[in-house]
């Protein structure tokens, strides 16, 4: 699986969720590769952090071009994680036609939902391109205990993008674990945001095939 975790909207969280499924699968024993499509080279720096023996590599690809170095890595790999760029640019599209699954993840803000929008449409534009591409919505950094998860997942439904049902809650544990170079499954395995991170992991999976 070729996965790109994409959103024009900055601080939506996309390379904490692109760390820590790449930890995830890697703890399944799978090869993976996290390739850093975004010219802040966020995931270059969280892995020049890491204290830790690195469980998969991590290399920078911010280039137009990607859709074709991409495939080249891929067959090293079982699964290929793309840290998108923060806004829809060439970057972004080169990352759509390198990927299988595109994971969209969304804040429960309405300023998210309406960013959203044109994530969408370019996905609906490369669809045109790639007719078996999956597209999927990801509520991240979800406030415990709120409701504001819910209305978020109704405001989405606008879209022709389906939710995934595993969100991921605001947590100081993955704040702590990025300082670190590490993620919340290592640093507290046992913990509500490894489980989440696990649970958002499998349906990734389950949605791939």
């Amino acid at each position: 699986m070729i996965l790109a975790v994409l959103n024009q909207k900055g601080g939506v969280g996309k390379t904490t969720l692109a760390v820590h499924i790449a930890t995830a699968l890697a703890h399944q024993a799978a090869k993976v590769l996290l390739v850093d499509a975004d010219p802040q080279s966020s995931a270059l720096d969280w892995a020049a952090s890491r204290g830790l023996a690195p469980l998969f590599p991590v290399i920078g690809l911010p280039k137009p071009n990607l859709h074709k170095e991409v495939p080249r890595h891929a067959t090293n790999y079982d699964h290929v994680l793309i840290d998108g760029p923060p806004r829809v640019n060439e970057l972004a599209r080169s990352a759509i036609l390198a990927s299988d699954f595109v994971l969209i993840p969304v804040q429960p803000s309405p300023y998210d939902v309406w960013a959203a929008k044109e994530i969408v449409d370019l996905l609906s534009e490369a669809s045109l391109f790639k007719e078996r591409l999956i597209k999927r919505f990801a509520i991240n950094r979800k406030i415990v205990n709120t409701a504001i998860g819910r209305d978020v997942v109704d405001a989405l439904a606008g879209y022709e993008v389906p939710v995934l049902a595993s969100a991921v809650c605001q947590r100081v544990g993955f704040a702590e674990s990025a300082a670190q170079g590490s993620t919340v499954l290592e640093i507290a395995p046992h913990s509500a945001a490894s489980s989440e991170i696990r649970a958002l992991t499998s349906e990734i999976l389950e949605n791939s095939t």
